[in-house]
């Protein structure tokens, strides 16, 4: 009977940890990239239309952008200077929070064939020329650039860029690299289906479709949150963010660390007893518990009444305690 309060609690954090947010399957239909940004808006980006729409938390449209061309959304953790870049038309376009164009800057005429662009702030953006196989630092301000760097990597198969702390971070739909600026590769691990980057603060996340990693110096690429069902996935500093059967989800970081420490087991003694004892066979129950916890938490879905759940993990629950006293 001890281990109900504890099933209550997880099951409680569970549910409420994942929520349906209003935006009608249309809307996200044929959705090729969604992104979020710290107030709770979306953006939806459709590849058939090129088109980019901002809805807020409630589903209401705050406004749209129709393109001509193809164009890559950076990011929008700045939602007042959202930066577009089109390899096709060779521009790129700040956007504000209502999605009014607000700066265009035109490579054509200044640079052979830019490749991929990244905008550090609101004055530089690195720039891979593939013609001339130069990484390129341009303040756009004011029209000059800064420094000039060769780098005679492979452009194929590129998704993203990006520069931070005198780095290189190349991103390909099947590797990750870091180079320096000199073009010395210092790391490269394999991935499946590399989209964007994203940076908090200090660190360098990676978008697939349907995961995010986190880069550790350490350990290499983290991964910190997964949907094998997902089409698309990302997140704020709040939530990560899903489209699953088109159909819109949120998952609460503070809900999901909760649940994480419901689960875990009081700390015990430490030591390890030479021979098995009653204390040992209970540890043993207590783990296989656990795993039975956390298949439930990879099995939960909104859509599963909370009494249907709770019921099949106090079922399994049973089984451990049968097979572990």
């Amino acid at each position: 009977m001890k281990l109900l309060p504890l099933i209550f609690a997880f099951v409680f954090c569970s549910l409420s940890a994942q929520k349906a947010l209003p935006l009608d399957t249309l809307k996200l239909k044929e959705a090729k990239d969604l992104f979020a940004d710290d107030y709770g808006n979306l953006y939806i980006y459709k590849n058939k239309d090129f088109s980019l729409t901002k809805y807020d938390s409630l589903g209401k449209q705050i406004g749209k952008m129709m393109l001509t061309v193809p164009f890559k959304i950076q990011g929008v953790q700045n939602p007042l200077s959202v930066p577009l870049f089109s390899e096709n038309a060779q521009e790129l376009k700040f956007v504000d929070q209502n999605l009014n164009e607000i700066q265009r800057i035109d490579f054509k005429q200044k640079f052979a064939f830019i490749k991929i662009a990244y905008a550090e702030d609101l004055q530089q953006i690195w720039l891979l020329d593939e013609s001339s196989k130069r990484l390129i630092q341009y303040n756009f301000r004011n029209d000059t650039t800064i420094n000039s760097y060769p780098f005679d990597a492979s452009f194929d198969d590129l998704m993203d860029l990006l520069v931070y702390e005198n780095k290189v971070y190349i991103l390909t739909r099947k590797h990750f690299r870091i180079y320096s600026l000199k073009f010395e590769k210092l790391t490269e691990i394999p991935i499946e289906n590399g989209k964007r980057f994203r940076r908090e603060n200090e660190s360098v996340l990676i978008i697939t479709n349907n995961s995010i990693l986190k880069y550790i110096p350490e350990k290499g690429l983290v991964k910190i949150f997964e949907d094998p069902d997902a089409q698309i996935v990302d997140k704020n500093t709040l939530a990560y963010f899903e489209i699953k059967a088109n159909n819109l989800y949120l998952y609460n970081l503070e809900k999901i660390k909760q649940a994480k420490q419901e689960s875990e087991p009081e700390p015990g003694n430490t030591e390890k007893p030479v021979q098995k004892t009653p204390e040992q066979t209970g540890e043993s129950a207590d783990k296989s518990l656990e795993k039975v916890q956390d298949k439930f938490i990879k099995d939960q879905s909104v859509e599963k009444p909370a009494d249907t759940t709770l019921k099949k993990l106090l079922e399994e629950t049973a089984e451990v305690q049968t097979v572990g006293i």
